[in-house]
């Protein structure tokens, strides 16, 4: 391993804070493929590889996810929001696939944060087939500086 790739990784992990202000910016292809495979090459229990990621970027779609808590009304503003969906309840695996696409995320200057929706809604906002577990919501974009996280 090299020395200064390790420090980057450790910067990444214990200074990414949540963040749900975001500016008005889309996410370059380039980067959310990262953060998508960051998740994708997360390991899972048994190998079982439970994780199915779902994405959306439709302005529209987004402002309706934002609509279904009124504590995820900050989603209407992210660039993207990516939802892990699992044939088997693993909500272990489906932890870790979030954190390294958040911290993936944060070490190329892009915020996040999870959120918790109705499953039912969102299951039939996107068209998830009932008995698909939808295990984690996470929001992601560009942090609006005027109302970034505090530092650590």
């Amino acid at each position: 391993m090299v020395p200064s790739a390790a420090m980057d990784a450790y910067r990444a992990v214990v200074d990414k804070r949540d963040q749900r202000a975001f500016l008005p910016k889309p996410l370059p292809d380039e980067s959310l493929r990262r953060i998508l495979q960051a998740g994708r090459m997360t390991g899972s229990s048994k190998n079982s590889e439970p994780n199915r990621l779902v994405v959306v970027r439709d302005r529209e779609r987004l402002r309706a996810l934002a609509g279904l808590s009124r504590f995820a009304r900050w989603l209407a503003d992210a660039a993207a929001v990516v939802v892990i969906a699992q044939t088997q309840p693993h909500e272990f695996d489906a932890g870790r696939c979030a954190q390294n696409m958040m911290v993936a995320a944060w070490n190329d200057g892009i915020g996040s944060c999870p959120a918790h929706l109705p499953e039912a809604d969102l299951g039939k906002l996107l068209g998830i087939p009932a008995g698909v577990v939808i295990n984690r919501v996470i929001g992601f974009g560009y942090v609006d500086p005027g109302h970034a996280a505090a530092p650590p």
